[in-house]
């Protein structure tokens, strides 16, 4: 059976009034408040042909219909027009990033706050890739005989910091001079382009200091080896909770079971990265029994063109998913436009 464009007026006229009432919708209430020019006896057979399409169905025993994951997919794909963001939203989150940000972790913290505040939904963000991230600087200092401290700064203002055993005989002079090696031969490269024949080059340059030079390769095998787990932000979880698709007690302990686990959250912004632009995932798209009720959209905020990140917003399928892309859209922007100027600053 055709999609026609009466069928597709009669699907967007459903999805529309049941994001904004979360209410089944019937016939005589296409026809009162969508103004198709054909009577309710006739939007009653395009709503059979869509139900038998599989694009909407009927909920219970309620004489109204809903959307199906298919029929939002649907409108997503072909009916959905974004929703322009406003001069004053568009100037709230511009002034969001300008007050008072100066660490990737503000960003972060303020990214997700203002997505929970503006959809009213959950934002879930992953902090930048520490496997894309460059080395800044690495200092070595000496706390006892014995222990030294190890800090590593990256491009991205992601600090890490591990105390190593050392030889008692080794001084914070010898120190300087590793850390001065390390520093002019690892600077400005991810930690995917530290090759074997980097590291045969920091040898030899350290080869004259025989008492630090395994010291020096210990380190780049344990001391620099930075914690690359990407971390997950997540805020606005009593968003979800008010949306009347879970007032279920058991479909809430299901998901909070899933916002708990932070690798499970991980997968689904990676199963969802967009590469460029946004990307919507509906329900079972997610491949998750917890957010069949759910949907995502994610986008990923890139620095000097290269993605680090994602950010996402998690919602029940019923969202008002042409608004909640144009905010993200909007906020990936801002964003990345934010910490490439923080970036240059740290260069």
């Amino acid at each position: 059976m055709k999609m026609d464009a009466r069928k597709q007026q009669v699907l967007l006229a459903i999805i529309t009034d049941f994001i904004a009432t979360a209410e089944p919708v019937g016939s005589r209430t296409i026809a009162r408040k969508y103004d198709l020019g054909v009577s309710p006896a006739t939007i009653r057979n395009e709503m059979s042909d869509l139900e038998e399409m599989g694009y909407i169905e009927q909920p219970h025993t309620s004489a109204g219909r809903i959307p199906s994951q298919l029929g939002y997919r649907y409108y997503v794909d072909f009916l959905m027009k974004k929703k322009n963001l406003t001069s004053k939203e568009e100037e709230t989150i511009r002034r969001g990033y300008e007050n008072k940000v100066r660490q990737i972790g503000e960003v972060i913290t303020r990214t997700g706050e203002m997505l929970a505040q503006m959809t009213r939904f959950a934002a879930v963000i992953m902090t930048p890739r520490l496997e894309l991230s460059s080395f800044k600087r690495i200092q070595l200092v000496l706390m006892n005989p014995g222990q030294a401290m190890v800090i590593v700064v990256m491009n991205t203002g992601a600090l890490q910091s591990n105390i190593i055993e050392i030889p008692e005989e080794v001084s914070q002079v010898d120190l300087d001079t590793i850390s001065q090696v390390l520093n002019a031969k690892l600077n400005g490269l991810t930690l995917d382009k530290i090759k074997v024949t980097l590291l045969r080059e920091i040898y030899f340059e350290l080869s004259r200091h025989k008492n630090i030079v395994d010291l020096a390769m210990h380190l780049i095998q344990t001391g620099l080896a930075v914690n690359r787990e990407d971390k997950i932000y997540l805020g606005g979880i009593i968003n979800i909770l008010n949306q009347p698709e879970f007032h279920n007690i058991e479909k809430v302990k299901s998901l909070l079971s899933l916002l708990e686990q932070e690798e499970l959250l991980r997968s689904l912004l990676e199963s969802s990265d967009p590469g460029e632009g946004v990307a919507v995932r509906i329900g079972s798209e997610m491949m998750r029994e917890e957010v069949k009720d759910c949907s995502m959209v994610v986008a990923s905020y890139c620095i000097d063109g290269r993605p680090m990140g994602t950010l996402g917003v998690l919602g029940p399928t019923r969202m008002d998913y042409a608004w909640v892309v144009s905010v993200v859209e909007y906020m990936t922007r801002n964003m990345s436009e934010t910490m490439e100027k923080m970036f240059r600053g740290w260069r």
